[in-house]
């Protein structure tokens, strides 16, 4: 019961996590350089605001049970899993020391003048969020490989057996379905 929690949050999670920075960076990131700056400004400042707390613990999260999957692992299930956690924490550093201290001078700009090099500021900060969104997206994929690996490891270790049906389709033995 433990293991199946385990694994469905290590799924949950990091997807969630990814689903949402490539969310930001497929239709948002777009989405603010279509409009005007101060539109912009104004609304990227409103987003952090919402997104952080959610986003701080999706990340913490994605952490927390990637680590707990590691734990309940072996061999390379247990390094990928680590590797997914890994990945988790550098998708928050990268966003509290690259995409943070930007939001901070994006919310200045909403009530002021941006600087001559806005530009440059503006495409340092999508290039931390296409670096936080990688390290997510490889996260997950981590935890889906270690996953159905595990699954499949369990299953055998249960003695899951695939009998075949008269109409000439597969199902589990009822041994195996425990």
């Amino acid at each position: 019961m433990r293991s199946r929690f385990i694994r469905g949050a290590a799924l949950l999670f990091p997807g969630l996590l990814a689903g949402a920075f490539g969310y930001g960076a497929v239709n948002v990131l777009y989405a603010f350089r279509e409009v005007p700056l101060d539109v912009r400004f104004t609304f990227h400042t409103a987003l952090m605001r919402v997104n952080g707390p959610v986003m701080q613990s999706l990340m913490g999260l994605t952490v927390l049970s990637t680590l707990l999957l590691a734990v309940r692992s072996t061999r390379w299930r247990r390094r990928a899993a680590a590797s997914a956690s890994i990945l988790a924490f550098t998708s928050f550093l990268v966003t509290r020391f690259g995409n943070v201290p930007i939001n901070q001078q994006i919310k200045r700009w909403a009530v002021s003048t941006p600087p001559a090099d806005y530009a440059e500021i503006l495409r340092r900060w999508e290039l931390f969020h296409f670096t936080r969104t990688g390290c997510a997206l490889v996260a997950f994929v981590l935890a889906i490989t270690v996953v159905l690996g595990s699954t499949t490891r369990d299953d055998r270790e249960a003695g899951a057996t695939i009998m075949p049906r008269h109409d000439g389709t597969a199902h589990e033995s009822p041994a195996s379905i425990a």
